[in-house]
């Protein structure tokens, strides 16, 4: 039988306890929402669904083609410039998904004859851009510059380093100036998923490049999603204007993909404005999941302390981290769980993420409820 094999990997799954399921969501559910990456609260704004409304009534429903082809709109062009101008970069790039952006910057940036080094707690998506790229890769310890130091000694050509700004897993920053500091010393380039950290870490939300003084720098790359704290959809590569042209001719993500919906464009830049309007939503998220993080270790959990708005709680192992997600959601209040493979160092956990539009009661009711629900 052609797909028997099939059923051995999902009984493996479910003797593990790894079995994942899609759960379809109503418009309006009665959950507190701690699961979602609507960081900022926007994904509902009115604002930014009309936003999304207005340009799916002025352009379409789809971007009907490749970037290249028809897919680029005059939208699309607007987002890129006021998304390069907000984060301090020269130029900006437009993708379907922030996967899609990942995989163009770390494969165009990372060719035959060069050194990809990698972070061991990276997304997916960066882990399989250095898998796809045909540069020799090496993976170092978590968030160690020394590392990357030893690791780009060992090559003489081109060389990029790549780390996510903040790790999905645990909400940890990156050490960005470190990194940037020791790829300076032999002349690499520095290209960084900052997904968890625009419109959360630096000035009003510029992102965690920003932060660290490295916007617009000329060996730095910074690529993102439009789709956690902007509340929309698709990706964005932001970088100098030679490496912008570089992946519109050789990044097969962007060549060979129908560009990004003209819906998720507007809405994406209707957030962006408004962000820029209202800076303190930023701050806003950070004290969220500060108050989150001290309220949880308050009650005797063991919570990692958030660098910006996610928030990590152990869980004994995996079988008990469902249990408890589930327990939660029965007591009204949604969270992530997070178990291997997803978590590179296979620890179970559950995954809180702070938004900017709780408030201290729904703050106060998500640790009791989880706090009431531990194995």
């Amino acid at each position: 039988m052609a797909f028997g094999w099939i059923e051995d990997q999902a009984e493996a799954r479910r003797r593990a306890g790894l079995v994942r399921t899609l759960r379809p969501r109503p418009a309006e559910s009665p959950l507190l929402d701690l699961a979602s990456n609507d960081y900022l609260g926007l994904a509902h704004h009115p604002e930014v669904t009309e936003g999304a409304a207005q340009a799916a009534r002025t352009w379409g429903g789809g971007s009907t083609g490749s970037r290249l082809v028809t897919g680029t709109t005059e939208l699309h062009t607007e987002l890129e410039r006021e998304l390069a101008g907000f984060c301090g970069f020269e130029a900006a790039l437009v993708f379907s998904s922030g996967y899609a952006a990942n995989l163009a910057a770390v494969t165009a940036l990372g060719p035959h004859g060069s050194l990809i080094v990698s972070d061991a707690g990276n997304h997916a998506s960066l882990i399989d851009g250095c898998r796809l790229a045909r540069g020799e890769r090496q993976v170092v310890r978590h968030a160690d510059p020394e590392a990357v130091r030893k690791a780009l000694a060992t090559h003489r050509g081109p060389a990029i380093v790549v780390s996510d700004t903040v790790f999905s897993v645990d909400g940890d920053k990156a050490p960005l100036a470190a990194l940037a500091e020791a790829c300076r010393e032999h002349g690499a380039g520095l290209v960084v998923d900052d997904a968890h950290g625009l419109g959360v870490l630096g000035d009003g939300g510029r992102g965690a490049p920003y932060a660290a003084g490295l916007a617009g720098a000329a060996d730095v790359v910074v690529t993102a999603t439009l789709s956690k704290s902007l509340g929309s959809q698709g990706g964005v590569v932001l970088g100098p204007a030679p490496v912008i042209d570089h992946l519109v001719n050789a990044a097969r993500t962007f060549i060979f993909d129908t560009g990004l919906a003209p819906a998720a464009a507007g809405a994406a830049l209707a957030a962006l404005r408004l962000l820029v309007r209202e800076p303190e939503r930023a701050a806003r998220a950070r004290a969220v999941a500060a108050e989150l993080h001290a309220r949880l270790t308050a009650a005797g959990l063991e919570a990692v302390r958030p660098d910006a708005a996610v928030v990590s709680v152990r869980a004994p192992s995996p079988e008990q981290a469902v249990r408890w997600a589930a327990d939660c959601r029965t007591a009204g209040l949604a969270v992530g769980c997070f178990r291997p493979p997803s978590v590179p160092d296979g620890i179970s956990r559950l995954r809180l993420t702070a938004r900017a539009d709780l408030s201290g009661a729904e703050i106060e009711r998500a640790v009791r409820v989880i706090g009431e629900t531990r194995p």
